[in-house]
């Protein structure tokens, strides 16, 4: 796994612009050397941030979004249509205004959905339609993500990986059922650890000074099951994506001047 390189803007208005328009590249990038890109996309203030600043970036007409396959991380297991639900939001700040494919856009089932209120039928589902798009190239039964996307929680969880909760601990399954999150609702659907590293770039977003400590903990060298925010990491790259109240605890050695 790849060490953890931190960038820090103003603030999460910079941030989110910033991280659109390197994401906008990095899908550019893939498609014109493998003819497609695909995206783990987060829920939250700053994955939310990030689609409604991709949204406005004049540059996302050169993304070929019919050659883009999106994933989520995680999901609140709530009806189709909840306003809660990540998938729900993504679309309103940003997939319903561009061309996707349809066949290519992959929301985790919701609660009213073919597996009704059975969580784990549902995780199951999704991490055997994650293996059917797994490649021989791949690493495992997931597809090579080029990036996936986490928030940070102010308790250090990513997805729905919540600190010393069974999910924290998986490594056989790529996707499961979570019970009793610490946060509303109690029910969600998470990738694992193990699904998290096949990627091959993971990008972790955290603004606001709520964040500053998680970002200390799991920068520090804190341990993934006390602090799973430290486990996400990609094959190729890790990469903080702060603003400077998130920032604030870190030390200043960690992250180059010009970041700021």
């Amino acid at each position: 796994m790849s060490a953890p390189q931190v960038v820090v803007h103003r603030d999460k208005e910079l941030m989110a612009k910033a991280a659109a328009a390197r994401l906008i590249t990095k899908i550019v990038d893939a498609q014109a050397a493998r003819g497609s890109a695909s995206v783990v996309l987060t829920g939250g203030r700053n994955g939310n941030g990030l689609l409604a600043a991709l949204a406005e970036a004049p540059a996302r007409d050169a993304v070929d979004w019919s050659r883009l396959d999106l994933w989520w991380g995680d999901e609140r297991f709530l009806a189709d249509g909840d306003p809660e639900r990540n998938h729900t939001q993504a679309r309103e700040v940003l997939l319903d205004s561009v061309p996707l494919d349809p066949a290519r856009v992959h929301p985790m089932a919701p609660s009213d959905g073919p597996y009704g209120r059975d969580a784990d039928a549902a995780a199951e589902a999704y991490a055997a339609e994650l293996a059917a798009a797994a490649g021989p190239e791949d690493h495992g039964p997931v597809p090579s993500f080029d990036v996936l996307l986490l928030g940070v929680g102010p308790d250090t969880h990513v997805a729905s990986l919540f600190p010393e909760l069974p999910a924290v601990h998986e490594r056989e399954r790529t996707v499961v059922g979570v019970h009793g999150a610490p946060k509303p609702p109690p029910t969600r659907i998470s990738l694992t650890l193990p699904a998290i590293r096949a990627a091959r770039e993971v990008w972790l977003l955290a603004a606001g000074e709520d964040k500053a400590n998680a970002a200390a903990i799991a920068l520090s060298g804190a341990g993934e099951v006390q602090a799973p925010a430290a486990g996400a990491r990609g094959r190729s790259r890790t990469l903080w994506l702060l603003d400077e109240a998130a920032a604030a605890q870190l030390p200043r050695g960690l992250y180059p001047p010009a970041s700021s």
